[in-house]
């Protein structure tokens, strides 16, 4: 008897196991294509990310229902299918909404439940009709208190909407996610936290554009992790949702892969804060991360690193240059790991170079992620070790019974040690080979990710 319930909590232990990394979360390492981008869909590196974001899809003035333009019709199409063939695993969103959308549409549209009806339908169609796992709102002009209750009122229609349509179909559930200002506010005007935690997968903290050239007259990190003279920076727009109850689970961090530039007043003047007259290099000032990589070759400027609000940025001449560089995506990454968020996004994908950005994001996100396979592993080695030793000892036990039942007393004395010898050095290649083999299965994964393994 005690062997059999020995075998069964074994059993119970490794199913436990496997239920438990089945329900745990994905990490999301998500990026944003634009389908104004001048690299097409074709060419993201797909295989660096677990989630990508097709932006942007509109909202039609008279009927609320989602709308693309012919172009964008043609691109979002076969914008599933083309990332996957790098990545098969990847899933994808269709964002609606966007920086450009109209305010008095999307006001106009949850504000009715007619209105809002039109729009839900019709955007579940459009993502099943084009291949996406979830869909996303990204109403960032929203500023009434009556926008943020109504937008909350979406949030709860949409997520039954989507539970509905999955009970008469086979399809996996909708994801539904949002991309949200840093800090949820201090005022009536404040997003609908509770709506947000209770009906949305997560949201997107769009962690960037705190200070920009043409709206102040001094240099900045536009997305500072952290700002000791101020609450604009992301570490206290994180720990703001947080206190107004959205889990940290529930929260993606934003990641700029781009900068701006300023003017320098005074070229002489040239930290953070320095006195600025205006954008430098473009209108606006601001500059994709390959850009920023090929003026600093090509002026061989030196980028300097602000371990206080944790940026990067150079100066050439009077142009001076605020942005995120590998060092300070890997920073934020781990940032947003120890906060226990669910992710990191990056706006936007093909600003990327020659994919420095997304491979140090990945890289550094995957870090835990080892640790914990690693951890599996060794348990589920050491489960079936001790699966492996259980029978070892129940051979044992049967062939000891049988020898006695048939009196061969002698038999058992002298066969005794051999039996014993069989049985642990059984034992011992049951514990030594899962093991040695899931030591190196993970040693030549992790070179692999590191690119230190010829093909």
């Amino acid at each position: 008897m005690a062997p059999k319930r020995v075998m069964l909590a074994v059993f119970f232990v490794i199913y436990s196991l496997m239920f438990f990394s089945a329900k745990s979360e994905t990490w999301v390492k998500g990026g944003y294509w634009y389908s104004r981008s001048k690299l097409p869909s074709s060419g993201i590196n797909s295989a660096l990310y677990t989630h990508l974001h097709c932006a942007f899809a509109d909202v039609n003035s008279t009927s609320y229902e989602l709308s693309l333009s012919e172009p964008d019709e043609k691109k979002f199409s076969n914008f599933t299918d083309t990332v996957k063939q790098k990545n098969p695993s990847v899933l994808t969103l269709l964002s609606i909404g966007g920086g450009d959308a109209s305010y008095s549409t999307f006001s106009s549209m949850v504000s009715n439940s007619s209105f809002r009806k039109s729009f839900i339908d019709s955007s579940i169609r459009a993502a099943r009709l084009y291949g996406f796992q979830g869909l996303e709102l990204g109403w960032a002009s929203a500023n009434s208190s009556s926008d943020m209750y109504n937008m909350g009122v979406l949030f709860e229609e949409w997520r039954a909407a989507m539970k509905l349509e999955t009970g008469n179909s086979s399809h996996a559930q909708l994801i539904l996610t949002a991309a949200v200002r840093f800090q949820p506010g201090l005022d009536s005007r404040s997003f609908p936290v509770e709506a947000m935690e209770r009906y949305l997968d997560w949201v997107t903290v769009q962690a960037y554009d705190y200070y920009t050239p043409q709206r102040y007259n001094f240099t900045s990190a536009h997305a500072a992790l952290y700002d000791p003279t101020s609450n604009v920076s992301t570490d206290y727009g994180i720990s703001a949702w947080i206190s107004r109850g959205l889990s940290a689970n529930k929260m993606v961090l934003g990641l700029p892969f781009y900068g701006y530039a300023w003017t320098l007043a005074n070229p002489v003047e040239n930290g953070i804060g320095a006195p600025a007259t205006g954008a430098a290099i473009r209108r606006g000032g601001a500059i994709n991360y390959k850009d920023i990589r090929d003026y600093v070759l090509r002026y061989g400027a030196n980028v300097m690193f602000n371990a206080t609000y944790v940026v990067n940025y150079c100066t050439v001449g009077s142009t001076w240059i605020s942005f995120d560089d590998v060092e300070v995506v890997r920073i934020k990454v781990a940032y947003a790991k120890d906060k226990k968020l669910r992710g990191y996004i990056a706006w936007e994908t093909p600003y990327d170079d020659n994919w420095m950005l997304s491979q140090a994001a990945a890289q550094e996100g995957n870090n835990d992620g080892r640790n914990k396979r690693r951890l599996l592993a060794i348990l589920l080695s050491t489960s079936a070790a001790a699966i492996l030793l259980l029978g070892c000892f129940l051979i044992y036990h049967f062939r000891i019974k049988k020898l006695k039942s048939k009196g061969n007393l002698s038999n058992y004395n002298e066969n005794k040690p051999q039996l014993l010898a069989i049985v642990l050095s059984t034992a011992a290649t049951a514990i030594l080979l899962p093991g040695c083999f899931l030591i190196c299965y993970f040693w030549l994964r992790e070179l692999k990710s590191k690119g230190n393994v010829q093909r």
